[in-house]
């Protein structure tokens, strides 16, 4: 043997088994370091500096998300307002985003500090495969928490605007609720379904007053634009409630630079009845409404009748406790087949209240992107992006509590020639006792388990509602809507 020449120790068989498993077992460890604490294989094995970095950046996140679900535990308002601010939805997504390709790259450089030559072919495959699941599943969830948030932030741009931000009157906002009829050059012309929801600013406790669509004869608040043209109240043949959207329509130079007259002169109708002031409106596109309810996964409602599908009638929502799918739910609240506008508009509270139960923060979480694109093609509204923490948490409060229901309807009011004030007395009472039964009035009610319905008969039906139009619809008066749903 030439001098100066070393040669390797010949190893034996076990020897070199026992050295291999230790290299696989190296590098398995260092990649499962780097999952659970990134960084911390390059502070053993690699650059330091790298490593020091990394664990600073890592630790960093956590000790932040800690502080933001501690405060959101005991603040839901931090949590929510944090959730729809799109400026920190935007440093949330570029974040997520640093996050999974730093991550993606610690994990391929644990796998190299693990010295993949010096194993085996049948090791290094199966390191090659340990670490590419973990570069997709960490760096993929990452990336799609990024695009959900992307999402959210979208949404948020995409419904709501910069409108001015409209104070509570009386410690109650007043949001209108217009179901737009669908078809072609109609939905948002022609107003389907009105109800005011009158929510209370601090509990949350909220009081639906609904306005049948066939009612005329009624006045504008003093000043507005429609006072002008009807002083004597909106009294002609063809004038009906429903109507106003289109007469401005056909009027729109009267209504400025408004991009929405047919909405303002519907709101000039409902403040001039019932007398309360609009904060904002929502006007549904009772087509995406079916979107919606499929994005929810369905909705579940008692239906006491068999209610009849289309017209011409091309099958029926069976009686019982029922998951319904968007297009059943939409016929559900549409339907007036064997049955008359006002047992229609109770079967569409029964609705409202089921859907506050049902869609949940778990279905809001797993369901998220479906229900913000239904979303975004259901509805139009002019609350601005800066009121929807303060609404998203009235919201919350409301799902715990019990829903009035008030309706300016036969055998109360005659639509025809309306007792104005007898309707603002109604409203009157009603927030009166809303307001006094308070925030502890919380909703149990009948055998739904907070589904919002009740499986308990309790007296005739007619159209799927229970009452008649002689003695009225349950759902149209009601203290608590989950119990007569």
């Amino acid at each position: 043997m030439p001098p100066g020449v070393r040669t390797e120790p010949m190893r034996s068989p076990d020897r070199q088994a026992e050295l291999s498993k230790v290299r696989l077992r190296r590098a398995l460890v260092l990649m499962g370091m780097t999952l659970l604490l990134p960084g911390s294989a390059q502070l053993v094995a690699g650059r330091k500096d790298v490593g020091r970095l990394a664990l600073r950046i890592w630790l960093g996140t956590v000790a932040v998300v800690l502080v933001v679900v501690g405060l959101g535990a005991v603040w839901h308002g931090f949590a929510i307002r944090l959730g729809v601010n799109t400026f920190a939805l935007d440093v949330l997504r570029i974040w997520l985003t640093i996050l999974a390709v730093g991550w993606a790259l610690l994990l391929i450089d644990a796998w190299r500090l693990g010295q993949p030559l010096q194993l085996t072919q049948r090791q290094r495959l199966f390191v090659v495969g340990v670490n590419g699941v973990l570069v997709f599943v960490v760096a993929g969830s990452l990336l799609f928490a990024s695009h959900i948030v992307a999402v959210q932030r979208d949404f948020i741009i995409a419904m709501f605007g910069d409108g001015t931000k409209s104070a509570a009157e009386d410690g109650r906002y007043n949001v209108l609720l217009i179901g737009g009829d669908e078809g072609a050059g109609r939905w948002g012309l022609r107003t389907d379904s009105m109800t005011v929801a009158s929510i209370d600013e601090e509990t949350g406790k909220t009081i639906l007053f609904s306005l049948p669509r066939n009612m005329t004869n009624f006045p504008f608040p003093q000043g507005s634009v429609m006072a002008k043209q009807f002083p004597h109240g909106y009294d002609c043949e063809t004038c009906m409630l429903n109507s106003l959207a289109t007469w401005a329509a056909d009027h729109k130079s009267l209504f400025g630079s408004s991009p929405t007259p047919g909405i303002d002169a519907t709101i000039q109708g409902i403040e001039g009845i019932t007398g309360l002031k609009i904060n904002y409106w929502t006007l549904v596109n009772l087509d995406g409404f079916r979107d919606l309810v499929n994005a929810m996964g369905g909705i579940t409602l008692n239906v006491r009748d068999r209610i009849p599908i289309d017209v011409p009638v091309t099958g029926y929502i069976e009686p019982g406790v029922q998951k319904l799918n968007g297009y059943e739910a939409l016929w559900f609240a549409r339907s007036r087949e064997s049955a008359d506008d006002y047992s229609r508009m109770a079967r569409q509270k029964c609705v409202m209240n089921a859907m506050l139960h049902q869609l949940s923060p778990q279905t809001v979480i797993t369901k998220f992107e479906a229900l913000a694109k239904a979303g975004t093609e259901l509805v139009q509204t002019d609350l601005p992006a800066s009121e929807l923490g303060t609404f998203a948490d009235l919201a919350l409060k409301a799902r715990s509590q019990k829903i009035s229901s008030v309706s300016f309807v036969p055998p109360a009011i005659e639509t025809y020639d309306p007792d104005i004030d007898k309707i603002r007395s109604m409203i009157a009472d009603a927030i009166k006792k809303s307001e006094a039964a308070g925030s502890s009035d919380s909703h149990g009610s009948g055998g739904s388990g907070g589904k919002g319905f009740n499986t308990h008969k309790s007296g005739s039906t007619t159209g799927g509602s229970l009452g008649s139009l002689s003695s009225g619809y349950a759902a149209n008066q009601s203290d608590d809507l989950g119990k007569v749903c």
